[in-house]
């Protein structure tokens, strides 16, 4: 008699389904460059997490395979990932795919691996990468063309169901498929886990598209709402030319810019702006504030013991601040900034921290103390 078979998904060849052997694992979408420091990261978080794993990543591809125990999706969501934009949970690897027909394949797969799953919705996507880009058009025809089959198979809700599971379709190559889904309450809601946004013409630079996914992506709507109001304060430090003090204002904070350097003049006409030519290390404010922001270009180390020295005194409720990070040991030095962070405030905290697609070299964190019974 044949040995039982999993009832798992498994990562498997085309035209070997029933054939291959189980392999769990996930797949993540992260900026091109930086796979090794996320396949570090999440080697390390597995091993925390007591779960085995190993990454299959090469540099400049846009994504990693973690391949490794099944409890890894439910270990590591992708709001608890640092460079990670999208945490998937890999279902099959499809290659040698036939231009003339790759969707019978696909729905086969879906249909032996995943049959009763009823996917609440679709997404097509490629890697951001420069292999990955040139399969955009690809991928946008594709899904069209996809979803009928899978619905004629009862593999597809006929409406899109938002709280459902996701089905991702996510081509790597012309003929190399990657299927995956995702539990929409543990993953990013986006395409390739990316929000996209467009820089306002009277934005003062493009930074401010970086705080503006920054509140997109490390708050949730109820905490935008209790934690945004019109009227209340922010400090904005490092602040010229004040891409990040805009998107505040849009929020209705007043805002005390501090930079020696100007600011757009545009800014002032709110009247919610007050410009200080000071420096960002030693300013601190008159009295507590609602929020603090700063994007200033320095060692991670030392932002992160200020910015620790800010909620451990109490000048702030909430800040969002970035890290700028070396172009080697990235997740190393992440570890080691977090960590000052954290010592430097004293206090128990509710961090995120997250490279964002409009970041570069550094990584985003919001922080704020944890309410404690």
């Amino acid at each position: 008699m044949p040995p039982a078979r999993s009832s798992a998904p498994t990562a498997v060849p085309v035209r070997a389904i029933t054939e291959a052997a189980a392999v769990d694992g996930l797949l993540c979408w992260c900026r091109a460059g930086f796979e090794p420091d996320l396949a570090a990261e999440l080697t390390e978080r597995a091993a925390q997490a007591g779960l085995h794993g190993h990454a299959r990543a090469n540099r400049g591809d846009g994504y990693v395979l973690f391949i490794g125990d099944p409890r890894l999706d439910g270990a590591l969501p992708c709001n608890r990932l640092v460079f990670a934009r999208q945490s998937l949970r890999l279902l099959a690897e499809l290659r040698g795919l036939d231009p003339r027909d790759r969707a019978t394949p696909i729905v086969e797969a879906v249909a032996a691996l995943r049959p009763d799953a009823g996917y609440g919705a679709l997404l097509v996507e490629h890697p951001d990468s420069d292999a990955g880009k040139p399969l955009s058009a690809l991928a946008r025809s594709f899904g069209n063309a996809l979803r009928p089959a899978l619905r004629r198979h009862g593999l597809l809700a006929a409406q899109e169901r938002p709280s459902a599971l996701r089905l991702h379709v996510c081509f790597v190559a012309g003929d190399h498929v990657l299927l995956a889904e995702s539990d929409p309450a543990r993953s990013a809601p986006w395409p390739m886990g990316v929000p996209r946004l467009r820089l306002h013409r009277d934005a003062p630079s493009r930074s401010a598209l970086k705080l503006e996914e920054a509140l997109l992506v490390l708050l949730d709507e109820a905490q935008r709402r209790e934690h945004l109001r019109p009227g209340m304060r922010a400090a904005d430090l490092g602040a010229a030319p004040g891409g990040w003090t805009w998107v505040l204002v849009r929020h209705g904070l007043h805002v005390t810019a501090i930079d020696n350097g100007p600011l757009r003049p545009h800014l002032f006409d709110s009247g919610l702006v007050e410009h200080l030519r000071a420096d960002g290390f030693r300013w601190q404010p008159p009295r507590p504030l609602d929020w603090m922001v700063c994007d200033m270009v320095e060692q991670p180390s030392r932002v992160a013991r200020r910015m620790g020295q800010w909620l451990r005194e109490g000048w702030c409720r909430h800040t969002i601040f970035n890290l700028k990070l070396p172009m080697k040991k990235r997740w190393l030095e992440t570890q080691r900034s977090l960590a000052m962070f954290e010592e430097q405030a004293g206090i128990p905290l509710a961090v995120r921290a997250r490279q964002l697609y409009h970041d570069r070299e550094e990584i985003t964190v919001q922080a704020s103390p944890r309410a404690t019974a």
